[in-house]
């Protein structure tokens, strides 16, 4: 009997931090309509860039917002982001056909009177004007505010890992295969100029 109510108080013991946790991370009775209402807002965001609405995109945003890029780019304001978009899908220069991506968030977003700031995960999926199909693993953390009976997002921080991504698998595969091109290039051309030059001698 001792060993089992010892085994009780144990798992007591064990699970009451947990516990104690998971009804911290329950939001208040006063921030459910504010936590459902950035759950929409993070629904909304999805879909607008997933179905190239950038003005819908947009609509969102704080007007001083800052973003910054997974390439390291840093957009301040509306006007600024919606010439990184246009750089990026339709510029001489773009490197992207299609994007579609998936949000997950980490927990509530963790509010300070009406400002809140939120983390999470995307999962981002990416055909390039090469052909290349990419699938790529992000981060991503923001800040809101809130103005009248809206939130917006005042700023957004995307990354990704530098030393395991499949943009970097890519680049890999690319230069090995353009060097070993480049090998067979060189060694062709020194049989030829071998040749070459053993015909001379042969003549000379």
């Amino acid at each position: 009997m001792n060993r089992i109510l010892g085994g009780v108080l144990v798992c007591w013991v064990l699970l009451a931090p947990s516990m104690l946790l998971a009804q911290e991370a329950r939001a208040p009775e006063g921030d459910a309509a504010t936590h459902e209402a950035l759950r929409a807002l993070k629904n909304d965001m999805e879909q607008a860039l997933n179905a190239q609405d950038l003005d819908r995109l947009l609509s969102h945003l704080h007007p001083d917002v800052v973003f910054t890029t997974m390439n390291n780019d840093v957009r301040v304001g509306k006007d600024a982001i919606r010439a990184y978009y246009e750089q990026m899908r339709n510029g001489p220069n773009r490197v992207v056909e299609k994007l579609t991506a998936k949000f997950e968030v980490d927990d509530l977003t963790r509010l300070y009177g009406d400002t809140g700031l939120a983390q999470g995960s995307s999962t981002d999926h990416y055909v390039l004007t090469d052909g290349s199909d990419l699938v790529v693993h992000g981060r991503w953390s923001c800040a809101l505010v809130k103005q009248g009976d809206r939130w917006l997002i005042a700023s957004f921080h995307y990354s990704t890992n530098v030393f395991d991504n499949p943009v970097l698998d890519l680049v890999k595969k690319k230069a090995a295969t353009f060097g070993g091109v480049g090998g067979v290039v060189l060694l062709l051309g020194g049989i030829a100029v071998g040749r070459f030059m053993g015909r001379r001698k042969a003549t000379g």
